[in-house]
């Protein structure tokens, strides 16, 4: 199958390089509020390295920007798999659901991100 133009260099550009040349290339996309491009990159890394928190942290917070918020839910929750009392991820998680209209989704996981950082005024 053959590449198309563009499209096939972009592929080739995202994948290219170590794991580590990669993050780093996709935390500046991100920096650059890149988001859509980060989360290309981001997308194929966190796969690779599914035990690692950050890169899909990383994930879920392009896919947020660039309002792709299903995609977002579906990596924060990933991240809580990995790690339950990720508090970023638990507040993240609940603003992804209330932009998806879900408050009563949203709720709990806004409390338990409040309580997880000492604020217990949320909880």
């Amino acid at each position: 199958m053959g590449m198309e133009t563009g499209v096939g260099v972009d592929v080739a550009y995202y994948a290219h390089g170590t794991a580590a040349e990669r993050w780093e290339r996709a935390r500046q996309f991100f920096d650059a509020k890149e988001y859509a491009t980060a989360a290309r990159i981001l997308d194929a890394l966190a796969d690779e390295v599914p035990e690692q928190v950050a890169p899909r942290l990383l994930l879920a917070r392009a896919y947020y920007h660039s309002a792709q918020l299903g995609r977002a839910e579906a990596a924060l929750r990933k991240v809580l798999d990995l790690d339950p009392v990720e508090s970023y991820a638990r507040l993240m998680l609940g603003r992804t659901l209330e932009r998806q209209n879900r408050p009563d989704d949203a709720a709990p996981h806004l409390r338990m991100a409040a309580a997880l950082n000492g604020d217990f005024t949320q909880a």
